[in-house]
Order: structure tokens, then C-alpha cells, then sequence
């Protein structure tokens, strides 16, 4: 970037949005109701996580990406549970994919949003200091950054069993070293212009992109860790969803959460 266009960027004032895309059903918790809807002490996930992101003051806009046949439910439920604050939230149409649904929060963005963050519907107790650390990494001059974790398991490579050869022992093809590797959350922290080139140019076949930060690496940008949180998992899994109600039973009695 020239000195005058950091000059230019600097003078800006900076606004920060998240995307929460929340189109997906989550079968791995089981049929019924979206993952993303699922009760977490008595809330739906999806309430929690638009608050962990309204809870930070550099965020003045959620934007929330709903199933494309229940978008008017989903603005309903979230005029139920969220009080008025000082961050507008918005509930857009999704897509058929997690790409094509933020790809869809993204053009829903006012001009002036120069920082972008993409959030997991699925992670709803990440705390407020993670957030403002994607946050500060990016208006730092970070164009992509995400919050990861050490691993605490050895990880193994190893050639796949699917189709009618799946449930079949695996062989290990390697053994990465653990030091160099993190467990990745969200959210993922983008300035914006360099996010909307990515969902431009690089399109991926299948279920789309399950890592924002990972189509951004396509375009041979730099993204950073920082530091993330033992809080911010996903709830995929039905043990997840007991872990998550702990977590958040600890928080109601020590911190009034």
C-alpha cells in the first residue's frame, strides 16, 4: 500500500461489523431444529453469539445471516431475546452454502464498514476480550487474523478410509509437529476490502468455504493468530451443547452473566 493510501485508510473513520452466518441445519446435533436456534440455558445459541459480538464496543453492527425460508423467524426471535443497544442488528437471507451465505452478509454492509468479522453461530461464549483482540490485530494493519489454540493431542496424517472401505483401519502418513499448529476459532477479523476480493475470486466447490481465513491465504495474503480462548469451541456435538451449559452456568454464578 502507497503512503498515501495509508494516510487515505488512516483518516477513515473505522467501523467494525460481524457476520454471523446461520443458515445450516447442524445435523451432527440431530434432526429438528437448526443448530444455530438450539437452546443454551434457556436461549437459543444464536442470541448468545450475536451477543458476544454486541458486547464489544468496536462492534456497531451484527449482521446475521438466517435460512433463506426463515429469515422473518429469525428477526422475531432475536427481537424477543436482544435488548436495544448500541449495535444495530440485521437478519438477511442466506444462501445454499456457509460461502455464499457471508459472500451475502457482506453486500449487506454499509460503506463505511471497514473491518469485517465472520463468527461462528456455533460459538456462543467466546469472550469480549477475544473479540476486541481480532478487532485491535486488525485495524493494527493486520489484513486477516484469527484467535487459535495450541493443540493439547498429537495429531496424526493418514489416508483416508471412505465410501465402502469407511469405519476400516487408517494408515498414518505423518506426524505434524504439534508446536506449529493451532486450533483455529472465531471470530476471524478481515479488513473488508481484502475479504469481499476473496469471496470474489476464489470459489470453492462442494459445501464452500468453511474458513473464511483459508480464502484469503488463496490470494497469497498474510493472516495471523492470535491469541484465542478455551471458551470460544464449537458446539457441534451433543457433548458440546453439555459443555457449553456448564460454561455457562459457572459464568451465571461467578460473574452474573
Amino acid at each position: 500500500m502507497s503512503a498515501s493510501g495509508a494516510a487515505e485508510r488512516s483518516e477513515r473513520p473505522s467501523r467494525t461489523a460481524a457476520v454471523i452466518p446461520a443458515a445450516g441445519r447442524g445435523v451432527r446435533l440431530g434432526p429438528g431444529t437448526p443448530k444455530a436456534l438450539r437452546a443454551l440455558g434457556g436461549v437459543p445459541m444464536l442470541v448468545h453469539a450475536v451477543r458476544a459480538m454486541a458486547g464489544s464496543r468496536a462492534v456497531s453492527l451484527v449482521v446475521v445471516v438466517a435460512p433463506a425460508d426463515g429469515a422473518t423467524e429469525v428477526r422475531h426471535l432475536l427481537d424477543e431475546y436482544l435488548q436495544p443497544g448500541s449495535t444495530d442488528v440485521v437478519v438477511v437471507p442466506g444462501g445454499a452454502t456457509r460461502q455464499e451465505s457471508v459472500r451475502l452478509g457482506l453486500a449487506a454492509l454499509p460503506e463505511d464498514i471497514t473491518t469485517v468479522l465472520v463468527h461462528d453461530a456455533a460459538r456462543p461464549l467466546v469472550p469480549v476480550d477475544t473479540v476486541d483482540a481480532v478487532v485491535a490485530a486488525v485495524r493494527d494493519g493486520a489484513p486477516a487474523v484469527v484467535p487459535g489454540l495450541p493443540l493439547a493431542d498429537t495429531v496424526k496424517q493418514v489416508d483416508p478410509r471412505t465410501g465402502d472401505r469407511a469405519g476400516e483401519p487408517e494408515p498414518v502418513t505423518g506426524t505434524p509437529e504439534r508446536a506449529l499448529l493451532r486450533a483455529v476459532q472465531t471470530p476471524q477479523g478481515f479488513d473488508r476490502a481484502t475479504l469481499a476480493e476473496a469471496h470474489a475470486k476464489i470459489a470453492l466447490e462442494g459445501e464452500g468455504a468453511t474458513d473464511d481465513a483459508g480464502m484469503v491465504e488463496r490470494l497469497g495474503v498474510e493472516v495471523v493468530v492470535v491469541p484465542g480462548h478455551e471458551e470460544a469451541f464449537k458446539v457441534t456435538r451433543p457433548l458440546d451443547l453439555v459443555l457449553a451449559e456448564a460454561v455457562l452456568a459457572r459464568r451465571r454464578a461467578t460473574d452474573g452473566f
